[in-house]
């Protein structure tokens, strides 16, 4: 180990190049990256309110900078202006740590994604991700995990038993919803043959986005996705007209502020790891000029484009949905995620991982052709899912448990009262 007086007293042309390059261009990254990450949480805010806005044919706010711009310092400046208050009896150490550990794992997992292909520079090659961990795509399921911790504390801290419920049911949610995600994603692993989200984009580049060749899975990420950030119409923690405000019904000030920002950013997080891990993430599609060498800025730049593109669809997905779709009762979202997704991405590994094989032993090479058997599977499996085993009912218990005929029987019976009483329909 290296004392730490000499290391002080060491020049910084005794030092490595390229370790210096590498700490430098690391912090610089951190700075850049979050910053945007910040600012792109506080502003997808402001596109939830505008884009729901313009789907219910509205204006949004539209009065504070131009075009409402600022709408978003301004509720950032009400927020801390605010009074703080606490409830008589919560545990106020979790009741003011809850907030942040809820918010910080989003955060975090941002750390690994990359976002652009390697930026040349005069000091040597610097790849666009702040930290490329040969493990990265187990990081990110490992720490977006802790989250729920967050939302727990707060509502068994607060002493409320509207709050309690919110976290019991988020708690149950994650736990119920992280299981088919986790599976979901080993398919994309026994493709990319590796748990390096690089590697991840680089076999996307070649055989094509995991998107079409494993269409079920993509489909269960999805979802999942939308139970783990708790979004509509997987929101029953903070369900309004059940909960009040749920978890966070005590909180106040820019306290209560921190659980939507968490909120967001969890959507942008799971929006880029939906990128990542299914559309090539960084990847420009159509063409293999930006995985070719040399690496060169216009590259890096076309490419960072291309990532915050696909981003942002996702993003408006999110939003768009939301405002479409009604909440879920909790039956209904206990039975999708344990009847349901987990029994369809267990079988779906053991198809995939049948295929890959098979076809790994048939001398097919991992590209065109390779891609193109597992799209016809996905393809197939996807018409059995919609309209074999579903019958055009997403969700069991959402329809009623009647026949046909029993319907048919109920319509016959009201028919057969108005005709007794054509004075009552009359009256009506």
């Amino acid at each position: 180990m290296i004392d730490p007086v000499i290391f002080a007293q060491m020049g910084a042309s005794q030092l490595d190049p390229s370790t210096t390059v590498f700490v430098i261009g690391t912090v610089v990254k951190m700075i850049v990256i979050f910053t945007i990450y910040m600012v792109g949480v506080a502003y997808s805010t402001f596109a939830e309110r505008r884009v729901s806005a313009w789907i219910q044919d509205r204006h949004g706010p539209n009065r504070v900078g131009p075009q409402g711009l600022l709408q978003v310092a301004a509720d950032g400046i009400k927020n801390i202006m605010k009074e703080e208050t606490y409830p008589g009896y919560a545990s106020k150490a979790l009741f003011i740590l809850a907030p942040g550990l809820a918010f910080v794992p989003a955060m975090i997992t941002w750390a690994v994604i990359p976002f652009g292909s390697p930026l040349p520079t005069p000091w040597g090659r610097i790849d666009l991700v702040v930290a490329d961990l040969p493990v990265g795509f187990l990081f990110t399921l490992a720490i977006s995990s802790l989250g729920v911790y967050g939302i727990v504390l707060a509502g068994w801290s607060s002493n409320n038993k509207y709050a309690l419920l919110g976290g019991l049911r988020s708690s149950a949610q994650m736990v119920s919803y992280e299981i088919a995600m986790g599976m979901s994603t080993v398919c994309v692993l026994l493709l990319a043959g590796n748990v390096s989200l690089n590697q991840v984009i680089a076999q996307q580049a070649h055989m094509g986005w995991n998107a079409l060749l494993l269409t079920v899975a993509a489909f269960i990420f999805l979802v999942a996705a939308f139970a783990e950030t708790n979004r509509v119409p997987f929101d029953l923690p903070e369900a309004e007209s059940e909960l009040i405000a749920g978890y966070h019904t005590e909180y106040s000030a820019m306290k209560f502020s921190m659980f939507p920002i968490s909120e967001y950013a969890n959507m942008i997080t799971a929006s880029a790891m939906m990128a990542t891990l299914f559309f090539g993430g960084w990847d420009i599609p159509f063409t293999q000029w930006d995985n070719s060498g040399p690496h060169t800025v216009l590259k890096s730049i076309l490419t960072f484009g291309s990532f915050a593109t696909k981003v942002l669809f996702f993003v408006f997905f999110y939003i768009w949905i939301r405002w479409t779709l009604p909440r879920f009762r909790y039956d209904q979202l206990m039975s999708l995620g344990w009847k349901i997704l987990l029994p369809i991405a267990l079988i779906y590994v053991v198809v995939v991982a049948s295929a890959v094989l098979a076809l790994d032993a048939s001398g097919v090479a991992r590209g065109p052709m390779f891609g193109a058997v597992l799209f016809g599977i996905n393809v197939v499996l996807m018409g059995v899912i919609l309209f074999v085993l579903d019958r055009g009912r997403l969700i069991s218990p959402a329809y009623s448990r009647l026949e046909s005929v029993g319907v048919a029987r109920l319509k016959n019976a009201s028919k057969g009262r108005s005709t007794l009483n054509p004075a009552a329909d009359k009256g009506a």
